[in-house]
């Protein structure tokens, strides 16, 4: 039986994924994708490579996570070479331990390619280091997209007090909440945020402010998800070494039909 690789696709930027991640994706016969992996790393795919769309949007999923680990398992039994391709690094907020989990239980060899995570190379893309030798010495990446029907778990005391540089994940929705959080547990208002909307693609776009305005700010650009959310006084270094914007952007690439 062959094995299967859940394989990080890096944050955007199609240079970005590993070399090992590109040479899984050349060899796959089937390859399942989630939604916010660069489309354009599918033509690197083999002649005859079945594609599977898996995308999800809150509340409109292509597959349910069901559908996915058993779609992971049937292929591999079949004795196809499978490649679960997911955003960023699959070990952070993206469910590949779930699915290896399945496949443990299956008895089916897998092996983990990670990626690099959105939370460290958006903020690197907007000229923000997650950590600096005199403004931060500790890092957390923290979801911003709490389950349905659960207690928050976030300890938001710890983060707020003990954290220099914090990076939210999915938290535009939540932005709200999770500034009342931080600033209940003593996270002074004029800490420095930052959102970056499609980081590492083509179209990213950054915007900055406060914990005293970063709702108002964020209203007025219309920023969406995919972002991150950045908090920390590491923001204030975008000023001098964003480096993106001085960059000639290269065309879109259109999202490519399979």
């Amino acid at each position: 039986m062959v094995k299967v690789h859940i394989v990080g696709a890096g944050p955007g930027d199609v240079d970005l994924i590993t070399v090992k991640g590109l040479r899984c994706i050349e060899t796959a016969d089937i390859i399942l994708y989630d939604r916010l992996i660069n489309k354009e790393l599918l033509t690197y795919a083999k002649r005859g490579a079945k594609l599977i769309f898996c995308g999800k949007l809150p509340n409109r999923h292509a597959m349910i996570q069901e559908q996915i680990n058993r779609a992971l398992v049937n292929y591999a039994q079949q004795g196809l070479n499978v490649i679960r391709l997911k955003g960023g690094d699959p070990f952070v907020f993206g469910r590949g331990a779930e699915e290896a989990e399945v496949l443990a239980q299956h008895n089916i060899p897998f092996e983990i390619v990670p990626g690099i995570t959105s939370g460290i190379a958006a903020p690197a893309y907007a000229g923000i280091p997650v950590t600096h030798r005199d403004l931060s010495s500790s890092f957390a990446m923290v979801t911003g997209h709490m389950q349905e029907g659960k207690d928050d778990s976030i300890q938001w005391e710890s983060l707020a007090k003990g954290i220099d540089t914090i990076a939210i994940y999915m938290g535009v929705g939540n932005l709200p909440y999770i500034r009342q959080q931080l600033l209940k547990y003593g996270r002074e208002e004029k800490t420095p945020v930052a959102l970056i909307q499609w980081g590492t693609f083509a179209q990213q776009k950054t915007v900055t402010g406060t914990l005293a305005n970063i709702e108002e700010v964020v209203k007025k650009e219309n920023i969406q998800n995919p972002s991150i959310i950045v908090v920390g006084e590491v923001v204030t270094l975008r000023e001098k070494i964003q480096w993106l914007e001085n960059v000639k952007p290269e065309p879109l690439i259109e999202e490519i039909s399979v």
